[in-house]
């Protein structure tokens, strides 16, 4: 058992756990932590991917009571059914596009370089939404998931598109594009979570599915303790950021997501790190 290789799967999985769900980018975060642990190759690809499952376990676990009243009440109650329709209206265009463009975007846009720049982006994108929201005459129109329309779900469906490019976040993309659309921080929020089940499911298991001649049984402890470590570290994450967003804004997210990328290009164009993809 390499033990070298199994401390870098834990470290991956913390990182993926601990940026899924806010919104300053989960992948971009692990190009540039593989790329500092020399983690990298198409196998290290496919664990990035697979490892969300632990992260999406911990959505289940936190909003298990909306999970199992809408899986109960499916059947015969309209509320559930229109829940449901709507993370499915939202989930449809990932799924579409990313079978359409995925492999090009794996193939040109996975590079450190662009991460950083969809970084700095991502953050005045978000100080502009926090700024535009504060406004009496742009204030949130819907302040609960439920009073979400089948096209408002489209609209962040098409908005969570954006997150192919990495180092936009997927949940950066759904909680302030929601934001952006209308949405209040505190329903934009869950309904990115509950759109991240079925995205992030589908992506593990279709990476895995395509990807499975790299794979073998000896991967099976790297691929675990990174599932672990992605949802301990996951679960403690959404807590806390539920807590959070009830009393501020993304904003310090924002600053964040600016002087990181503008230091990851720095040190990319002076040489200091050698970011590898």
């Amino acid at each position: 058992m390499d033990i070298v290789l199994l401390a870098k799967a834990a470290v991956m999985g913390v990182v993926e756990g601990l940026t899924e769900f806010l919104p300053i980018s989960s992948t971009g975060h692990l190009i540039l932590a593989g790329a500092l642990l020399n983690f990298t190759g198409e196998k290290a690809k496919v664990f990035e991917i697979a490892i969300q499952t632990g992260a999406i376990l911990a959505v289940i676990i936190v909003y298990w009571q909306r999970i199992r009243e809408t899986l109960i009440g499916l059947p015969t109650q309209r509320r559930a059914q229109h829940f449901a329709r709507n993370v499915l209206i939202a989930f449809f265009p990932a799924v579409v596009l990313g079978l359409l463009f995925g492999k090009a975007i794996k193939e040109h846009l996975f590079t450190p370089v662009v991460v950083a720049s969809a970084f700095i982006v991502g953050g005045f994108i978000i100080l502009w939404a926090e700024k535009r929201q504060a406004r009496p005459q742009t204030a949130p129109r819907i302040h609960e998931v439920d009073a979400m329309t089948a096209m408002d779900a489209l609209k962040v469906g098409l908005v969570q598109c954006l997150a192919m490019i990495p180092g936009t976040s997927r949940s950066g993309a759904t909680i302030v594009g929601g934001m952006l659309l209308g949405l209040s921080r505190k329903a934009a929020t869950d309904f990115s979570f509950y759109l991240a089940i079925p995205t992030l499911i589908g992506a593990g298991v279709y990476s895995l599915y395509k990807e499975r001649a790299l794979l073998a049984m000896s991967d099976v402890p790297m691929f675990a303790v990174g599932l672990f470590f992605s949802f301990a570290s996951a679960w403690l994450c959404i807590r806390w950021l539920l807590r959070y967003i009830a009393t501020h804004t993304f904003v310090v997210f924002a600053w964040y997501r600016i002087v990181f990328g503008i230091v990851v290009l720095i040190t990319a164009w002076t040489g200091w790190v050698r970011w590898a993809a």
